[in-house]
């Protein structure tokens, strides 16, 4: 999917890392929500509520996904599932255009 029909967007964005990632949240009739957002070369250590779908549009980076000591590649497109309440390491060599879906439990 290219595009996101007949959403809402808050016009806050969300800044983390002092401004090297930032994302806006999109809002669903049916109350799903998605945030969209682009990541500056960088470390960083994410933690999460809500179980994520992390999806890569553009950029380089390596992820390290709760519990593993494996480093795993994304070169363009890609993603990956993180669990609730858990943490994962990303690694940005590239500018990285993301889209962070929200799973309901």
């Amino acid at each position: 999917m290219s595009q996101f029909d007949n959403v809402s967007v808050v016009k806050q964005a969300n800044v983390y890392f002092d401004g090297k990632v930032t994302s806006r949240t999109v809002l669903f009739a049916d109350g799903t929500r998605k945030t969209l957002g682009i990541m500056l070369p960088g470390e960083y250590e994410f933690g999460t509520a809500q179980a994520e779908i992390m999806e890569f549009l553009a950029g380089e980076l390596t992820v390290q996904l709760p519990g593993s000591e494996e480093w795993i590649a994304i070169s363009g497109k890609g993603e990956f599932t993180v669990p609730a309440n858990s943490k994962f390491k990303l690694k940005v060599t590239q500018v990285a255009d993301y889209v962070c879906s929200y799973i309901n439990a």
